[in-house]
């Protein structure tokens, strides 16, 4: 069995596995282990992903608007295609989801509200006797993940980085200075290293003998429906409700349709329950007008998070060169570029751009 020996392992070849292994790659031996026959089979590559600045607490929202400039100013050398397209995004409220609503807007930045009338010319199948309220984020851009997924990766295999598929960590080791992993492609003696294994970052620590943190695994689903017939739904914004109860975004003619749900689960290769997927599509039915007749296929995805709804980056204070990357939730693609700067920055253990996140995203605010 093959020995390898890296500065820097990283467990799980996502986006965030991937995002630090391309920055590290040119200061650093690293080797980048994946448990699935491709990077980036579950979270990443199920990901809707949308960049949306009103999306998640003051830390996420820091981060987002850190990363919008390296979406913009991407190398052209690796990603030879825009990474964000124009989309919108179109927020709507019923009766009941006034407070949700008022809630949206106190805490927004660059959010306009809009009078209803003006939300159903955006979208034409919006119910009238529905929508009660309506606000519009014109700057919420698609995000092309595949294409930043594979830059990544082709910066981090052009700077020397070893990716390893079906490669499980089945064990970790730290002694005389190392790290030592096991997996079935082989022993990889490593001075740090890095979970990014997504749902299973718990795991990971679990194997490396480290406490978890917590990280839960939420699974949450997609319908794709037909576009309704008459209507070009190409340049419709993404509209959500909300009171975070379902979405539905246009993608390459299709309509995306989610439940919004959160359901606790296991680490698992994620499939859809019929049972919420259906009551999704009832509360999207009672505000657009289109039956839904037909689901052209479904999927599932699990989005993780940390206790307190905020990424973890840095070293851990109880295991020596154990470096979490992790619970990214449902921000970890708009956060990315970001995030794996940031990251990169601690494992060098330098000081510098966002210094001012780093404890609030240390894992040692929930060491005891």
């Amino acid at each position: 069995m093959d020995e390898i020996r890296a500065d820097v392992a990283i467990v799980g070849a996502g986006m965030a596995g991937t995002g630090l292994a391309a920055d590290l790659a040119s200061d650093f031996k690293v080797v980048l282990l994946e448990q699935e026959s491709r990077p980036g089979y579950h979270s990443t590559g199920r990901s809707a992903a949308i960049f949306i600045q009103n999306y998640g607490n003051s830390v996420i929202r820091a981060l987002s608007r850190a990363s919008a400039p390296l979406f913009r100013g991407a190398e052209p050398g690796i990603f030879p295609t825009p990474l964000l397209s124009q989309r919108g995004i179109l927020y709507v409220a019923d009766e009941a989801g006034l407070a949700h609503h008022r809630a949206l807007m106190a805490e927004s930045e660059g959010l306009e509200e809009i009078a209803p009338a003006e939300a159903i010319a955006k979208v034409p199948l919006l119910r009238p006797d529905w929508v009660k309220a309506a606000a519009y984020e014109h700057d919420a851009q698609d995000i092309d993940v595949d294409a930043l997924h594979q830059g990544w990766l082709r910066k981090a295999k052009a700077g020397g980085v070893r990716l390893l598929t079906d490669a499980p960590v089945t064990r970790a080791e730290f002694r005389l200075g190392g790290w030592v992993i096991d997996t079935p492609k082989g022993k990889i003696h490593a001075t740090i290293l890095v979970d990014a294994a997504g749902a299973w970052a718990d795991t990971v620590a679990r194997l490396a003998g480290v406490a978890p943190l917590g990280i839960q695994p939420m699974r949450r689903s997609i319908a794709v429906l037909s576009a309704p017939q008459g209507y070009d739904v190409r340049h419709w914004p993404l509209v959500g409700d909300a009171a975070e109860s379902w979405y539905v975004k246009p993608e390459a003619g299709r309509l995306l349709v989610s439940p919004a749900e959160e359901i606790p689960v296991e680490p698992h290769d994620a499939f859809v329950d019929d049972v919420i997927l259906a009551e999704g599509l009832y509360r999207f039915e009672q505000a657009i007008d289109y039956p839904v007749t037909r689901v052209e296929r479904s999927w599932a995805g699990l989005r993780s998070f940390a206790p307190d709804r905020t990424p973890v980056a840095g070293f851990d204070p109880a295991a020596e060169n154990f470096f979490w990357l992790a619970g990214q939730g449902g921000y970890g693609i708009q956060t990315a570029p970001a995030l794996s700067r940031l990251a990169g920055r601690l494992i060098r253990r330098g000081s510098g751009e966002l210094e001012s996140l780093d404890a609030a995203l240390s894992p040692a605010r929930f060491r005891s």
